[in-house]
């Protein structure tokens, strides 16, 4: 298992870190929305100007598309890959079952508050927003709980 989770997790690694070069609007410490990947996220006036960038600010450094499509076609290629990583992951989290004799030891909350605050503390190495890595973990967290219960019961019998 682990030699096909490992060049995955790898490929994430590595689309993330374009995306997050290519995510950068402005040079480190010139970045206007810097605020924006911090939580709480701040209380910001909604704005009525036009909103297109020019290229030069809204590209930054090394970015990587030079239209909406080939930003939709990133998008596409990167939700296939977490489609493969999630898939992958329930994977795990079917394996976990095995090694917990009772139900009541399927959810075990404060690992659910260790996996999702790790992920927060690492959105930032990667430039990922942290009120998009608690969301997401979140509901992986709480749809892997569902998942897993769901496997426990059903070969203890229950389904």
């Amino acid at each position: 298992m682990s030699r096909i989770l490992y060049p995955a997790l790898a490929s994430l690694w590595c689309l993330l870190a374009v995306f997050a070069s290519a995510s950068s609007v402005r040079l480190a410490g010139d970045d206007f929305a810097k605020s924006c990947y911090r939580e709480p996220l701040p209380d910001i006036s909604p704005s009525s100007a036009n909103r297109t960038v020019p290229w030069d600010i809204a590209r930054g450094p090394g970015g990587c598309c030079s239209s909406l499509d080939e930003v939709r076609a990133g998008i596409d290629k990167v939700d296939a890959d977490l489609l493969t990583l999630l898939s992958q992951r329930a994977a795990l989290v079917r394996e976990a079952t095995r090694f917990k004799p009772t139900r009541s030891n399927v959810d075990v909350p404060s690992r659910d508050t260790e996996v999702i605050n790790g992920a927060v503390e690492g959105s930032v190495k990667v430039n990922l927003p942290e009120a998009i890595a608690r969301a997401v973990f979140t509901a992986i967290i709480n749809s892997s709980v569902a998942f897993e219960l769901c496997v426990f019961d059903a070969f203890n019998g229950g389904l």
